[in-house]
């Protein structure tokens, strides 16, 4: 049960900075949300591979969704602000303000975002170095980490950015330094992207080898010296600042962050499962894989003593689960695949256009669509001739491969919205089928795991949902409350402000199971 220091009452608050949009929830100490708001933000891409955001933009949406779910309630009982955000790349001068990460000098785009590959030569020549900290990421850093990205930058942008950035934030960390003025870093974003160690701390050695030795002669000041676990509270919290851009009580407790996918683990890896029969109930979290799928699918898996993954990130100590190592495995883009996928079909225009009159998403008519041709066979038999392979952006795991691309065979000359349908069938199916190759060298490692726990964006999709569970042959819970991310972000808040003695109690005593599909 809750540590029984809150008020009755007592609400946080969760901020969720996605890819395409911030989200806002306000959370009361059960784990209900009782108030949502979104914004969409803006991206930019320059060139091909390269996608950029603005640290500005993004904190003014912020101000926009924080403002719209605290209407009408009682602020006095707001006792915490909880940050997430996507593992994107913050530059700012030594005066906290932004710097270009483009060609083009444009300082408002100040943010690498994390899907950005433009560090294609400088993650070739760290993994050529075989350097020890790799073995904490699977064995091969991927593109979308943030030594490559800060190698560019010094061999891109040496006079515009590099010589003039005195802090390089994960984006988690950008927002709760721009909330309290407080620039620790999450032990999540430094262990996860960086290759900090929670038992060891920064590597010298490494930094040097790849040309990054700048920050070994600065102690660190520009990415961290300062490291606090997820939840730990900052500073004397919320600015009067900051306060009045989010619409929020000054000095409420704000939480040190998360990486998106590990606050959608943490909101939804300790659902209480009991009374559903399923595989997991009596057995311990580890055997729970926690999937947080929208842009991008992320796999999160816990293990008490450190696991080896080739192919999979980590492991990493404390990085969503205080005591616990966490392997992380992920596909770039699924989300953006699927979207992709569709909107680029010549039948996309139809689909659309009925869509529209029958008030549906094009997702939701797609799926109805399949009902109705799919005649007396299973739905999956309809791709019985067609076959996508999904790494259209490269492979994060378990083959982290950057250089691969996809591939669809089994096309046909007709372009009806019976194919558009069937290819859109085949690309879901062939996302599943990469998670499950994902849970395969999992196990082969050591891992045992029985249950998958979806959320994110997919996850209110019931096709993607059923063939996850068709082709891993897994049971699929879904958390009652969809919003799992913002939740895991409200559960900072809520421990910063001391109401729960750790986020294990939290995140144990919250939530509920809504749905199973087996």
């Amino acid at each position: 049960m809750p540590g029984g220091g809150q008020e009755p009452g007592s609400y946080y608050v969760g901020v969720d900075v996605g890819t395409g949009s911030v989200r806002a929830a306000l959370v009361d100490q059960r784990g209900v949300l009782l108030a949502f708001a979104d914004q969409p933000i803006n991206q930019w891409e320059p060139q091909f591979n390269h996608h950029e955001q603005s640290s500005e933009d993004i904190w003014a949406a912020c101000g926009v969704v924080t403002k719209k779910v605290v209407q009408g309630i009682d602020v006095n009982r707001i006792r915490g602000l909880g940050f997430d955000a996507t593992c994107s790349l913050v530059v700012l001068d030594k005066q906290f303000r932004p710097l270009p990460v483009n060609h083009e000098g444009d300082s408002h785009r100040n943010i690498i975002m994390w899907l950005d590959h433009r560090a294609v030569s400088q993650v070739h020549r760290i993994n050529e170095t075989k350097h020890g900290v790799l073995q904490y990421v699977g064995g091969v850093m991927s593109v979308e980490m943030q030594a490559p990205k800060l190698l560019w930058l010094k061999e891109n942008l040496r006079e515009t950015c590099w010589d003039k950035a005195g802090h390089f934030f994960d984006l988690p960390d950008f927002l709760s330094w721009k909330a309290t003025g407080v620039t620790a870093r999450s032990l999540c974003s430094l262990v996860c992207k960086w290759t900090y160690s929670a038992e060891k701390g920064w590597d010298d050695s490494f930094w040097k080898l790849i040309g990054l030795e700048d920050f070994v002669a600065d102690n660190y000041s520009k990415i961290g010296n300062q490291v606090l676990p997820p939840g730990a509270s900052l500073g004397n919290g919320l600015t009067p600042e900051a306060a009045r851009d989010l619409g929020l009580p000054a000095g409420i407790a704000v939480a040190a962050s998360l990486i998106d996918a590990h606050a959608g683990g943490l909101g939804v890896i300790g659902a209480d499962v009991r009374g559903h029969g399923l595989a997991c109930e009596g057995q311990p979290v580890t055997s729970r894989l926690a999937v947080i799928c929208g842009t991008s699918s992320c796999h999160m898996g816990i293990s008490k003593d450190p696991i080896f993954v080739p192919g999979v990130w980590g492991p990493y100590f404390s990085a969503m689960v205080p005591g616990f190592w966490l392997n992380e495995g992920g596909q770039s883009v699924t989300g953006k695949l699927i979207d992709h996928v569709v909107r680029g079909h010549a039948a996309f225009p139809e689909l659309q256009a009925k869509a529209t009159a029958r008030c549906q998403s094009v997702y939701a008519y797609l799926n109805s669509h399949l009902d109705l041709i799919k005649k007396a066979r299973p739905v999956g038999f309809l791709t019985v001739d067609l076959h996508v392979w999904p790494d259209f952006h490269g492979n994060r795991s378990p083959l982290a491969d950057l250089t691969l691309k996809g591939m669809v065979t089994g096309l046909k000359l007709s372009q009806d919205l019976d194919d558009l349908a069937i290819l859109y069938l085949a690309t879901v199916q062939a996302i599943a089928f990469g998670t499950r190759l994902i849970i395969e060298a999992l196990e082969a490692a050591g891992h045992s795991l029985s249950t998958l726990f979806l959320c994110g964006g997919l996850s209110k999709n019931p096709l993607f949902v059923q063939m996850h569970a068709d082709i891993t042959g897994m049971p699929v819970v879904l958390s009652q409350e969809v919003e799992s991310v913002l939740v895991g972000a409200a559960i900072l808040g809520a421990c910063a402000s001391g109401d729960f003695a750790s986020v294990q109690e939290h995140i144990m005593s919250s939530f509920s199971v809504s749905g199973m599909h087996a």
